[in-house]
């Protein structure tokens, strides 16, 4: 039976690296798929990985329909064997929904890959939505690591290496962003609680301890 999968994790751990392994195996067998993306690292209407790899995709925009997408496609006369959805946090509720009609009415397996929760541990509607429909969700297993090289479990957006927690929900970086502009560090629970990234950390490792001294 086709599936909905939601496959998700943390940033830096392989999700669009996987999408395009799913993508590459497919094509290898004579299946076509249809692609969707959005607000990849790479630009407008690419799916690409931290490794290098990139293909090309279907850029979603606020108001598109997946689901009369793939059906005005099918209408014409083109093949689509199978869905896969990057980015899928970004995505709003109601295009998740489509999807799941995609599985259900076109009987096509759908394969989002997305982050769960912001850089504030709030859940992405997307997210939510996946979770709440998808028939399996798969949490990815190549593990990205904190700073300290415990498992890292939360997204945080930097600003000049400092861990910042309010702003939009949606601005595109990168974990390998410069410190001097925005961008974004996976850390554990217990350093994006006490707001320590990976440069913070470095700093308070080289100012010494100041000790009270009395008289």
């Amino acid at each position: 039976m086709p599936e909905l999968v939601f496959f998700c994790g943390t940033m830096d751990c392989g999700k669009s690296t996987l999408a395009l392994q799913i993508e590459h195996n497919r094509s290898a067998r004579g299946l076509i798929g249809m692609i969707f993306t959005r607000n990849d690292r790479a630009g407008e209407g690419k799916l690409s990985s931290r490794l290098g790899l990139v293909t090309d995709a279907v850029e979603v925009g606020d108001g598109a329909d997946l689901y009369a997408h793939l059906v005005d496609h099918l209408s014409r006369g083109r093949r689509a064997d199978y869905v896969i959805a990057d980015e899928a946090q970004f995505l709003a509720p109601e295009q998740i929904d489509q999807l799941a009609r995609v599985v259900d009415d076109l009987e096509l397996d759908v394969y989002a890959f997305g982050i769960t929760t912001d850089f504030r541990s709030k859940l992405f509607p997307g997210s939510q939505r996946l979770v709440e429909l998808a028939d399996r969700v798969e949490v990815l297993q190549v593990e990205a690591l904190c700073w300290c090289g415990a498992r890292a479990t939360h997204n945080a957006r930097t600003v000049g290496g400092v861990m910042v927690v309010e702003g939009a929900q949606v601005v595109v970086g990168d974990v390998t962003g410069s410190t001097d502009e925005i961008g974004y560090e996976v850390l554990c629970r217990r350093h994006h609680r006490r707001r320590m990234t990976a440069a913070t950390s470095r700093a308070a490792a080289l100012s010494p301890d100041v000790l009270p001294v009395t008289h």
